[in-house]
């Protein structure tokens, strides 16, 4: 991997290997540049590949929908206080239902959801908050929008998986890449006023982009 750039967060960029390269090569392909979470993960990109796909897994049970996925990350990201995960699980939430219902799940604002999909966020946002905290109780909402125990354990599994990518993220400094300030809809940009500051140069981006 060649970049002007010495650094990806606090640490030096990875030495190359073509694991990593297949990360970069998948990000051009699908968004047209190379993600700062994938140069981060250059360092262990098969771990990388195992926690998503054991994301995958656990939300296959039900299935969830991307909707549902979105509302989980966006309720629990923004609760966790991570930006990157919040702009862009905002931003496809938004591209899901619309920008003033993503941002108003980032600020904690349910109202404009269903009553299951409200369920679903204020689980996410109490198990981001103090899973300590929890109590039978709070499950009750979800049960009366018709989850099982199944449904909530993959849920639950599927936040925690969320918050372990996160933490990585955060704590070596890695920022939200800078396309998000061209990308991500005003409404969900507008509601992120927390975690670390979107980065100020351009990523890697394929030829002729």
């Amino acid at each position: 991997m060649q970049d002007a750039d010495p650094a990806i967060g606090f640490l030096a960029l990875p030495p190359p290997s073509d694991k990593a390269q297949r990360l970069c090569d998948e990000d051009l392909a699908d968004v047209g540049y190379v993600m700062n979470v994938s140069r981060l993960w250059a360092y262990q990109p098969a771990s990388l590949e195992g926690l998503f796909e054991l994301m995958r897994q656990v939300t296959a049970a039900r299935p969830f929908t991307l909707r549902e996925r979105g509302i989980l990350v966006a309720a629990c990201a923004s609760t966790y206080g991570d930006s990157y995960c919040s702009l862009g699980w905002g931003s496809k939430l938004a591209a899901q239902t619309d920008p003033d219902l993503a941002a108003g799940v980032l600020r904690g604002d349910t109202s404009a959801l269903s009553a299951a999909e409200r369920a679903l966020a204020e689980w996410a946002h109490a198990v981001a908050k103090d899973p300590n905290g929890t109590r039978p109780a709070d499950l009750q909402a979800l049960r009366a929008a018709g989850y099982g125990d199944a449904d909530i354990f993959a849920m639950t599994a599927f936040i925690g998986l969320r918050i372990a990518l996160s933490t990585v993220n955060d704590a070596l400094g890695v920022r939200p890449d800078a396309e998000f300030r061209d990308e991500a809809p005003a409404a969900v940009l507008d509601a992120v006023t927390f975690g670390r500051p979107i980065d100020d140069a351009p990523a890697i981006r394929r030829t002729g982009r």
